[in-house]
């Protein structure tokens, strides 16, 4: 376990992206920001991880940051979060705030996604 993140962060990291994480040790970028990120605010009771995810894939697609979306996206569909369907819906609301060139290029990766997964 990298020096610095506690269990209680590195147990919401694994369960915000499904492994665990590694990085330097406690004062360097990574060490700070996972303690941060994992054990202070994704494991807040007040939201779900799922209810905290679509918050975060409504802001990674407003910002256009495609990497992050791809890695939640999966993450969300593998660990059952959200399903095909609610994928799939989630594209059709988020289409009318950020635009249809990025619900496209959404759908298609949710499309992608659903698709590979069930090949596994």
């Amino acid at each position: 376990m990298p020096s610095g993140i506690t269990v209680g962060g590195l147990a919401h990291m694994k369960q915000v992206y499904e492994e665990d994480g590694t990085g330097e040790g406690p004062d360097g970028f990574f060490g700070v920001t996972a303690e941060r990120m994992f054990s202070e605010v994704w494991s807040r009771q007040v939201l779900t991880v799922r209810e905290r995810r679509l918050l975060l894939l409504g802001l990674l697609v407003g910002q256009d940051m495609d990497d992050m979306l791809e890695l939640h996206l999966d993450t969300a569909l593998r660990s059952g979060e959200l399903t095909p369907a609610e994928l799939r819906e989630t594209v059709v609301f988020l289409t009318l705030y950020a635009g249809w060139p990025r619900a496209a290029r959404l759908s298609a990766k949710v499309e992608e996604l659903i698709s590979r997964a069930a090949e596994v």
